[in-house]
C-alpha cells in the first residue's frame, strides 16, 4: 500500500471488502466503511479533518507514527460514535478549535500523539465516555485535556507535556479517572477542577515543572488523589476555593516555593499518609470559615521558607492525628476567634521558633502532642485565646510553656522536661490553669509565674529544676496539692508556719519580700483581714505553703516483698534480688570514691504466657526509682503493633515516640521476636530493633528495657541485630507454673474476692490443673484465673436458684463449680 492511501478491511479478517480497497483520501475511506470495520492508513501525511460517525477501528497500517492527520483548520480528530483510534499523530493549527474533539460514544484513543497549537489537545464532552491510552499531549498553543458538561474520560498511561494553559482541566460537570500519567512543563494549573458535579479521581500520577500551580479545585468541584507526586511548580502545589473538595491518599508534595496547600471559601482537604515538604511558605495555609483541613498520619518537614508549617486563620479549622512535623521555622500557628486546630498523636520536632503559637481569641485541642527541640514549645499570646491540652510533652526548648495578655489555656497531665529557661512562664495578665503538670530536669524554674497572674495550679510536680521548682513574684496564683523537691515540708493542719520572704527560696516559689507569719491552713475572717497590702502578701505566703515537698517512692524493700509474695518463680526472685544488690552495692562503691561495675540494666525475660513477666517487670521498674537509678519507674507496655508503621519512615517515629513515653521508667516489648520474623525479607520490624539499638545507647541511663518472649524466638530475636545480644546481658527464664502452684493461684483469688474452696473443691482443681495441655498456647497464671472467673460464674448460677442462701453458701465454691 503506498504513502498516503486507506484500505478498508473487515473487522478481524483477511480479505479485503471491496474489490482494490484503496482510497485516496480518509474521508473517503470512511464513507466506504461500515460499523466494525477497520480503516488502515499508509505512511504520511493527510492535510484533511477526520470525522469518526461509526464504530469503526481507525490505525496506521505501518505502526505508530508513520501517519499524521494535519488539516489546514478545524480540528484533526473529531468522534461521534464509539469508535478507535490506534498509533496517529494529529496535529491542529486552528488556536480556536480543539485538535481531538470527542463528544460522543465510548471511543478508544490508544498510542496516539496530540502536537498541536489548538485551543485544547483532546477535548471531551456532551455524554461521551472514551478511554484514552499510552498517549502523548503536546499543546503550547493551549490547554492539554479537557473533560467537561456530563461526559466521562478514562485517561491512562498518558503523559501531557508542554501546555500554553493549564495541562488538564475538568469543568461544568465532568468527570475524569486518571492512571499512572504525567502532567508536565504546563503555563497553567497542571490540574484544574471546577464546577459543581465536576470531579477527578487521579491515582499513581506525576505533576511537575508547572508554571502555576500542581492543582486548582474550584466551585464546588472534588477529587481523589491517590498515590501521585506534585512538585517543582511555581505557585501552591494544591489551592483549593469555593467549597470545593479534595482527598489525597498517600501523595507527596515538594519542592514548591509558595504553600503545600492553599485553602479558602469553605472548602475541604483530607489527607492520609501523605508527605509535604520542601513548601517555601506554609505546609498547610487554612483560610476563612467553615474552611477545613484534615490530616492522618501526614509528614511535614523540610520548610525552605520563614512560615509557619500549618497556618489556621480567620475562622478555619485543622485537625492533625498522627502526624509529624519538623524541620520548619514554626510548627502550627492558629489565629483569630473562631479559629480552630486538634492535634492527636502528633510530634513536632527540631522547630527552630515556636512549635504552636494561639493568639487573636483562637482555640486548640491537643491530645498526646510530643514537641521537642523547639525555642518555644506553646505560646499562647493574648486575650481569648485558649484551649484544652493534655497528655501532652515537650521537651528540650527553651520555654515550654508561655502563657500571656489574658490567654486562658487549660493543661492536664502535661509534662515539661528539659527547658533551658522556664518551663511554663506567664505574664502580662494571662492566667491558665494547670493540672496534675510536671516539670522536670529544666535550667530554670519549673513554673515561673509574675505580675500578679491568677494561674490556678493544681496537683503540679516541679523535680530537678535548676533555679527553683515554683516561682511567684506578686500574688495571684492559686495552689493547690503542688509538691516541689525543693520545698520544705508542711506546717501540720492548725499550726502556724513562718513563710518570711528571706526564706520563701527555701520553699521552691520565690516571695515579694514579705515577712508575715502567716496560719498554713486557717482561713481569715473578713473582719480580721490585714489591709490589701498586707493580706496580699498573705496571700502569696499561703500560696507558697500549699507546695509541698515530693513524696518519697516506696521503699524498695516493699516492692521486693511483694516479689516475694508472688507465687512461685524462685529463680526468677534470685535473679532480681542480684540485681538489685550489685545496683546497691555499685552506687555504696562511688559513693566511697571506688570504681562500680558497668551494669546492663536491660534484660531479657523468657517463658511461656502468664507466668508473670509483666508483673516482675513493673516491680523491677519500682525497684529501681526507689534506688535512684530511674527517675518515675514506670512501665509502658508495647507490643510490634505499637512500634512498626506501615510505611517508609513510620517506624523508626513510632519506635522513637514509645521509648520518649518510656522515659524514667521500663520499657516492656512483649512478643519481641515478632520484630524479627523467620521470612522478614524487607519487614519494617528489622528498622524498629535498629532504632530501639540506637536509642538506648544514646539515653542509657534513662530508660530500662525489658524484651520479652517465647525462649527459643527470643534467640532469634538477639540475633537479629549485632548490637542487639550486646545489650541484654542477662536473660531470666521464667518457669511454667505446676498444678500446685496453679492451685495456689487459685487460692489467692478465692481469697481476694472473699470466695472459699472447699477441701475436695481444691482436690479436684489440682486433678483438673494436671489434666490440662501444657503446650505453647497454655496460659499458666492467666489460665488459672480464668478458671476461677469460670467457677464464680457458675456458682452464681446455682446460687441465683437458692432464694435464701446462707453466709456460707455465698463463699463457698464447690467441684461442681469447675469448668
Amino acid at each position: 500500500m503506498g504513502a498516503g492511501v486507506v484500505r478498508v478491511t473487515l473487522d478481524g479478517a483477511s480479505r479485503w471488502r471491496r474489490r482494490s480497497g484503496e482510497y485516496a483520501t480518509v474521508a473517503e475511506a470512511l464513507a466506504a466503511a461500515e460499523p466494525g470495520d477497520t480503516v488502515a492508513l499508509g505512511a504520511g501525511v493527510y492535510r484533511e479533518n477526520v470525522v469518526l460517525d461509526k464504530a469503526v477501528t481507525l490505525r496506521s497500517a505501518e505502526g505508530p507514527g508513520t501517519v499524521r492527520i494535519e488539516p489546514p483548520a478545524g480540528s484533526a480528530l473529531l468522534v461521534l460514535a464509539s469508535a478507535a483510534v490506534h498509533g496517529l499523530v494529529l496535529e491542529g493549527q486552528d488556536g480556536s478549535a480543539p485538535a481531538v474533539l470527542i463528544a460522543s460514544g465510548a471511543s478508544e484513543l490508544t498510542e496516539c500523539r496530540i502536537a498541536t497549537r489548538s485551543s485544547v489537545g483532546i477535548e471531551v464532552r456532551g455524554e461521551a465516555a472514551p478511554s484514552v491510552r499510552n498517549c502523548r499531549v503536546e499543546n503550547p498553543g493551549g490547554l492539554g485535556i479537557r473533560v467537561s458538561e456530563a461526559a466521562q474520560a478514562l485517561v491512562e498511561d498518558c503523559v501531557v507535556d508542554t501546555t500554553g494553559q493549564s495541562g488538564v482541566v475538568v469543568r461544568a460537570g465532568g468527570t475524569l479517572r486518571m492512571l499512572r500519567c504525567k502532567i508536565r512543563q504546563t503555563t497553567g494549573a497542571g490540574l484544574v477542577l471546577t464546577g459543581e458535579g465536576s470531579r477527578a479521581e487521579v491515582e499513581s500520577c506525576e505533576i511537575s515543572e508547572v508554571n502555576g500551580n500542581g492543582v486548582q479545585a474550584d466551585d464546588l468541584a472534588g477529587g481523589v488523589l491517590t498515590d501521585c507526586s506534585i512538585s517543582r511548580v511555581s505557585d501552591n502545589g494544591l489551592t483549593l476555593d469555593g467549597q470545593a473538595t479534595l482527598l489525597l491518599d498517600r501523595c507527596r508534595i515538594h519542592d514548591v516555593p509558595e504553600n503545600a496547600a492553599d485553602l479558602r471559601g469553605r472548602s475541604r482537604l483530607t489527607l492520609t499518609d501523605s508527605q509535604l515538604r520542601a513548601f517555601g511558605r506554609n505546609g498547610l495555609s487554612v483560610w476563612d470559615a467553615d474552611t477545613s483541613v484534615e490530616a492522618t498520619g501526614c509528614e511535614l518537614r523540610d520548610s525552605t521558607g520563614d512560615y509557619p508549617a500549618v497556618w489556621v486563620i480567620d475562622g478555619a479549622s485543622a485537625k492533625l492525628t498522627a502526624c509529624r512535623i519538623h524541620d520548619v521555622p514554626d510548627a502550627l500557628f492558629v489565629l483569630d476567634r473562631g479559629s480552630a486546630a486538634e492535634a492527636v498523636d502528633c510530634s513536632l520536632s527540631q522547630v527552630r521558633s515556636t512549635a504552636v503559637s494561639v493568639s487573636a481569641g483562637a482555640a486548640v485541642r491537643l491530645d498526646r502532642l510530643r514537641v521537642q527541640d523547639a525555642t518555644t514549645g506553646l505560646w499562647f499570646r493574648d486575650h481569648g485565646s485558649g484551649g484544652l491540652l493534655t497528655d501532652c510533652e515537650i521537651a528540650d526548648v527553651a520555654t515550654a510553656v508561655i502563657v500571656t495578655k489574658g490567654a486562658d489555656p487549660v493543661l492536664r497531665n502535661c509534662v515539661m522536661r528539659g527547658s533551658a529557661e522556664a518551663a511554663v512562664y506567664v505574664s502580662a495578665g494571662g492566667r491558665g490553669s494547670f493540672e496534675e503538670c510536671t516539670a522536670t530536669h529544666g535550667k530554670g524554674f519549673g513554673f515561673h509565674v509574675i505580675d500578679g497572674c491568677e494561674t490556678a495550679l493544681t496537683r503540679c510536680r516541679a523535680e530537678q529544676n535548676a533555679r527553683g521548682g515554683f516561682e511567684f513574684s506578686e500574688p495571684g496564683p492559686v495552689v493547690e496539692a503542688c509538691v516541689s523537691d525543693d520545698a520544705k515540708p508542711l506546717a501540720p493542719l492548725g499550726a502556724a508556719a513562718a513563710v518570711p520572704a528571706s526564706a520563701a527560696g527555701s520553699t521552691g516559689a520565690r516571695g515579694t519580700g514579705a515577712s508575715a507569719l502567716v496560719p498554713a491552713a486557717v482561713p481569715v475572717p473578713a473582719q480580721l483581714r490585714a489591709p490589701a497590702a498586707q493580706q496580699s502578701r498573705t496571700t502569696l505566703a499561703q500560696a507558697i505553703g500549699q507546695i509541698a515537698p515530693i513524696p518519697d517512692c516506696r521503699p524498695a524493700e516493699e516492692a521486693l516483698a511483694e516479689l516475694d509474695a508472688l507465687v512461685g518463680l524462685a529463680t526468677v526472685k534470685q535473679e532480681v534480688r542480684t540485681l538489685i544488690d550489685l545496683i546497691s552495692v555499685g552506687r555504696r562503691r562511688r559513693q566511697a570514691g571506688l570504681k562500680a561495675p558497668s551494669l546492663r540494666r536491660h534484660l531479657v525475660f523468657t517463658g511461656s504466657p502468664g507466668t508473670g513477666k509483666t508483673t516482675v517487670a513493673r516491680l523491677y521498674g519500682e525497684i529501681l526509682a526507689s534506688l535512684g537509678v530511674l527517675q518515675r519507674g514506670h512501665l509502658v507496655e508495647v507490643a510490634r503493633m505499637d512500634l512498626v508503621g506501615e510505611h517508609i519512615g513510620a517506624t523508626a517515629l513510632r519506635t522513637a515516640e514509645a521509648f520518649d513515653r518510656s522515659r524514667g521508667g521500663v520499657l516492656f516489648i512483649d512478643e519481641a521476636y515478632a520484630l524479627a520474623p523467620e521470612d522478614g525479607g524487607r519487614d519494617f520490624g528489622r528498622e524498629a530493633i535498629d532504632t530501639l539499638v540506637k536509642l538506648m545507647e544514646d539515653h542509657r541511663d534513662e530508660v530500662v528495657v525489658i524484651v520479652a518472649g517465647y525462649t527459643t524466638e527470643m534467640e532469634r530475636f538477639l540475633a537479629a541485630n549485632p548490637g542487639v545480644a550486646s545489650r541484654f546481658s542477662r536473660t531470666i527464664t521464667f518457669p511454667d507454673y505446676s498444678s500446685e502452684e496453679l492451685l495456689q493461684i487459685a487460692r489467692t483469688q478465692a481469697d481476694e474476692h472473699e470466695y472459699a474452696l472447699a477441701e475436695e473443691t481444691a482436690a479436684a482443681l489440682l486433678t483438673h490443673f494436671a489434666a490440662l495441655p501444657k503446650g505453647p498456647s497454655f496460659g499458666n497464671g492467666r489460665t488459672a484465673r480464668q478458671v476461677f472467673e469460670t467457677m464464680i460464674e457458675r456458682h452464681a448460677v446455682r446460687m441465683a436458684q437458692l432464694p435464701d442462701a446462707t453466709m456460707e453458701q455465698l463463699q463457698l465454691l464447690l467441684p461442681a463449680d469447675l469448668p
